[in-house]
């Protein structure tokens, strides 16, 4: 297990470097991330470097035995650099230019950044590529995190190249966005802008590709950053943090280019959905590279400094947020940061070591959880552990967050909805675009796939005819890569293997409810709560968001909606199709109804949790044959599970798990069975 954080030591006097390694080794940190953010002091001038500093740290850090996954410093320029080429800088929708001062003030885009991006890269790369300190290589920093997409004319100039890559020719660029409605179309490419301010709505199809161009831009910056690395011989890993379900970059494109998955993940401490929606992105991060154990970079030890509350973690919360990425996949613990920052905008960001010094809870939990981590040994790497698979696309997510849509979606949030019925349930999920379903899966939930390219719409077919179950639905299959209506409707591509056809949305309205207890009763809700319905399933459950009118032409009605203006007609349904089965849901059930489908689908594909008889608040993960048990809650829970403590081997019969507590337990299963572990839970 790697374990440490980034280290800043440019930030403070050389005086201090020495009591940091010393402490480091006590705290049982084997690795730092060093210059992320030191351009200004490796580059004081455009024409003066000073590499003497960094000589010395990374010397004294391998002195020391801790290894160093050394920064390329390139994602905050130094003021000289603006300064000299205020062409570097990059500009709002407005046109308004997003000045130096904070950080990540550059344009993706710009030329004359990645000029002298690359020059201090490749002067990093060749003066470290074979110190035996660096293990690793960290390209820049968070891409987009502050600056998700520029607008800049160097934008404008590298978005008509970008189009003219892609589409070749004006007139194919006007039929991918059909450009005849509201006269938009295109003589030629110097014709076409960045989605800068405009009156109304932007060209949906445009706004897709702007989405996708930005992306790839900063995709274009690592790859450049990467292929320097490479040329000056280094063998070491190669990669950059993600941020989880970060909107603005399709990580599910940018993984094949990392030699590892790297992550920052910073749970907000105050949300009830804490637990759950981490779970979340440690699954999301590990399915992006599949039996590759992946590395947290960031998280916090305790308070973080830029939400509009930041309270601290709660006793033992430290170790249990550590103990879900192992769980998940991740082969490094690392923290932002070693020092606590004595200056500047992260200076209330908690660290290793805190400002308060070592005697403090803090400190006491980093050494025990370096302690605990250094136990674990080589760990088995994540393989195909779920049986689940979670359909979540970045492209679908662009597009069906669009404006002028019959209803407003928060995709994530109901992805995480579904993927919440699983995770507390205690069964693995992977989180994986549509093309990645395969019959590795028993199950596919693929919730408001709106736009699903034909290859994700063969992946899913081919998924149910060799005898996987598929849920799908609302609002799936609606619009193609371009996001435009296929000819013959809706569910054009998933209709035959659902045996359903969608005739109309029935979108739902704001500040109103449906009273479930009569058929068409409505009334307006006092609290203004959105319209829902309710349908006949499982005892009857509500639905919210649209009550889609189906027309049922081969499928099993297993529930009605039993009121609204869709009452009596379908909304839940099922058919057999090849060796498998596809269900769809007309609605999208509230949390209560998730569950009672979620109970369904599961008894239907058969697949089964990690650990059965575990009480509410203890999540269970697997990694192969190591098996993970947090205690979420605020009581103790007893556990009884067949296995191996996976640190000093003995047998586990039955363990006290404290609020918090976590247990790592090696228990061999039969692969091809898939059985569950033999445990049982007490409270």
């Amino acid at each position: 297990m790697l374990y440490g954080a980034d280290y800043n030591p440019d930030q403070w006097s050389e005086d201090v470097w020495d009591d940091d390694i010393r402490l480091m080794r006590e705290a049982g940190v084997n690795i730092v991330s060093l210059g992320i953010f030191s351009w200004s002091k490796i580059q004081p001038t455009e024409h003066e470097w000073d590499f003497a500093w960094l000589d010395t740290v990374i010397d004294k850090l391998h002195a020391g035995g801790i290894h160093v996954n050394l920064a390329t410093a390139t994602a905050s320029p130094p003021p000289w650099a603006s300064a000299t080429y205020p062409d570097i800088l990059p500009a709002d929708e407005n046109g308004a230019t997003y000045w130096p001062g904070s950080r990540q003030h550059f344009a993706p885009s710009s030329p004359t950044y990645r000029r002298l991006a690359a020059e201090l890269a490749r002067r990093i790369a060749e003066r470290y590529v074979g110190h035996p300190a660096v293990v690793m290589w960290h390209v820049n920093n968070e891409y987009g995190c502050h600056l998700h997409a520029d607008y800049s004319d160097n934008a404008r100039e590298a978005y008509r190249r970008w189009l003219r890559e892609k589409y070749t020719s004006i007139d194919a660029l006007n039929r991918a966005w059909g450009t005849a409605f509201w006269s938009q179309r295109y003589a030629a490419f110097e014709e076409v802008f960045p989605p800068r301010l405009a009156p109304y709505s932007h060209n949906p199809s445009s706004m897709l590709d702007w989405r996708r161009f930005t992306s790839d831009m900063l995709l274009e910056c690592y790859l450049m950053e990467r292929e320097i690395l490479l040329a000056a011989g280094a063998t070491q890993p190669i990669s950059t943090n993600f941020m989880g379900p970060f909107k603005p970059a399709d990580y599910s494109r940018w993984a094949p280019h990392m030699d590892v998955i790297a992550d920052d993940c910073y749970p907000d401490q105050t949300s009830p959905t804490r637990v759950r929606d981490s779970a979340f992105q440690r699954d999301l991060i590990r399915s992006l590279k599949p039996g590759v154990p992946w590395l947290l970079w960031e998280q916090a030890t305790d308070a973080v400094n830029w939400r509009h509350a930041n309270p601290g973690k709660a006793p033992g919360v430290l170790a249990a947020e550590s103990a879900q990425s192992v769980a998940r996949g991740a082969d490094g613990i690392m923290f932002f940061q070693w020092r606590q920052s004595r200056a500047g905008s992260e200076k209330f960001h908690s660290a290793m070591l805190p400002h308060a010094g070592t005697d403090t809870k803090i400190w006491r939990e980093v050494v025990d959880l370096g302690a605990t981590l250094g136990g674990l040994g080589e760990l088995p790497a994540p393989g195909r552990d779920a049986r689940v698979a979670l359909v979540f696309d970045w492209e679908n997510w662009w597009a069906v967050e669009e404006r002028d849509h019959p209803v407003t979606v928060d995709y994530l949030a109901v992805v995480r909805d579904w993927y919440g019925a699983f995770h507390a349930r205690g069964i693995m999920v992977d989180i994986v675009p549509p093309e990645k379903v395969d019959d590795g899966y028993d199950l596919a939930v693929a919730p408001l796939l709106y736009l699903l390219r034909d290859d994700g719409a063969e992946a899913l077919t081919r998924f149910v005819d060799a005898g996987g179950t598929l849920l799908a639905g609302p609002f799936t299959d609606v619009v193609d890569e371009h996001d435009q209506f296929r000819d013959g409707g809706f569910l054009t591509q998933l209709g035959p293997v659902l045996g359903v056809r969608v005739e109309d949305f029935g979108a739902l309205g704001d500040g109103t409810r449906v009273d479930g207890s009569g058929v068409g009763a409505m009334a307006h809700a006092a609290d203004g709560a959105a319209e829902t319905v309710r349908f006949g399933f499982a005892g009857g459950q509500t639905g919210t968001l649209m009550a889609e009118a189906l027309t049922v032409a081969d499928a099993e009605v297993l529930a009605r909606f039993t009121d609204g203006r869709a009452v009596g007609r379908a909304a839940l349904t099922r058919r057999m199709h090849g060796a498998g089965q596809s269900w769809y849901v007309a609605t999208l059930p509230d949390a209560a109804g998730i569950a009672a489908v979620a109970d369904a689908l599961i008894a239907a594909s058969g697949v089964r949790p990690v650990v059965e008889g575990l009480p509410e608040g203890v999540e269970v993960a697997s990694r192969g044959d190591l098996v993970t048990v947090i205690n979420h809650t605020a009581r103790d829970v007893e556990v009884r599970i067949d296995g191996a403590d996976a640190a000093t081997g003995a047998a586990v019969e039955h363990r006290i798990l404290e609020p918090q507590g976590v247990m790592f337990a090696l228990a061999p299963r039969a692969a091809a069975e898939r059985a569950p572990v033999a445990a049982s839970a007490t409270s």
